[in-house]
């Protein structure tokens, strides 16, 4: 029978079990990804409308272009795919949690599981203000670009994929303050270190900004923004948390229990309530 109920931290399972674990959360998330995609083309009217909106009005109003005779039908179904993948995303996020938390230890777990909660929240925001900022500022710029010296179309398959993937990136990105604060929290690097190399920081995010779908000076700038007040919005939030208190204390004071000490086999003076060592034949007795 397949194995479904999650696995506590001090349960011994065999390789096979956990397979089977897995395997049944796969299907699962499978399943939630065909069914919701089945819904977004059902209502790939909706569907295609929400993805037009961001074009300019003449664009609009006349609609991408298809120059191929499956090209409406594939894009179509390309676009209800992603769409179920985002929509599912809280089922698999969900399956992947409940398939890794039970390798953490209950104090691992405490530290680990806000920022997992956090995932999905920050890339639903990520892929709203893409959704609502970039993608038309984007759109704006790159379609009216010496707009009187080209004659301009929106090719439906190259437009779709362009927004999808800004959507996607978008969101990842806004994944920054779970690094941040996972990293502090678990002790690998300081938040002190994180401010002084802001620089750096800012760098890297302007090199990820420059490689989203658009490519171009505005949609570089609009998405850099919210990264910065995110970084800095993290570094703060960091120095005021910081590492949880007593987090890797408590293992220091277990590891410490029983130890006796280096020093405990050795004699002991009166003192400290031993006597001194018999002298050996032919030495000169020690007194304290």
């Amino acid at each position: 029978m397949a194995r479904y109920q999650a696995a506590q931290y001090d349960d011994q399972l065999t390789l096979v079990e956990h397979l089977d674990e897995l395997r049944t959360r796969i299907i699962i998330s499978i399943v939630a990804v065909v069914v919701l995609t089945a819904i977004c083309f059902w209502q790939d009217d909706l569907l295609l409308d929400l993805a037009n909106r961001p074009l300019p009005a003449d664009l609009q109003a006349a609609g991408p272009t298809t120059l191929s005779p499956t090209e409406p039908f594939f894009t179509t179904v390309k676009l209800s795919a992603y769409s179920g993948i985002l929509l599912a995303l809280p089922v698999l996020l969900y399956q992947a949690y409940a398939f890794l938390l039970p390798a953490f230890s209950p104090r691992e777990k405490r530290v680990v599981l806000p920022f997992l909660v956090s995932v999905p929240f920050l890339f639903i925001a990520g892929v709203v203000f893409a959704y609502l900022v970039v993608i038309p500022a984007a759109a704006n710029f790159l379609f009216n670009f010496n707009a009187g010296e080209f004659n301009i179309e929106v090719r439906a398959s190259d437009y779709y994929g362009f927004v999808i993937t800004t959507l996607a990136a978008v969101g990842i990105l806004f994944q920054i303050p779970i690094g941040v604060l996972s990293v502090t929290r678990l002790g690998i690097v300081s938040p002190e270190t994180l401010r002084k190399n802001r620089r750096y920081a800012f760098l890297v995010m302007a090199v990820l900004a420059m490689l989203l779908p658009g490519t171009d000076p505005v949609t570089m700038l609009i998405s850099m923004l919210p990264l910065v007040v995110l970084w800095e919005l993290s570094v703060q939030m960091a120095l005021r948390f910081g590492k949880p208190r007593g987090y890797f204390d408590d293992e220091d004071e277990d590891e410490g229990e029983g130890d006796d000490g280096p020093d405990d086999d050795l004699p002991r003076g009166p003192g400290d309530g031993g006597e001194l060592p018999e002298p050996e034949r032919g030495e000169r007795p020690v007194t304290a």
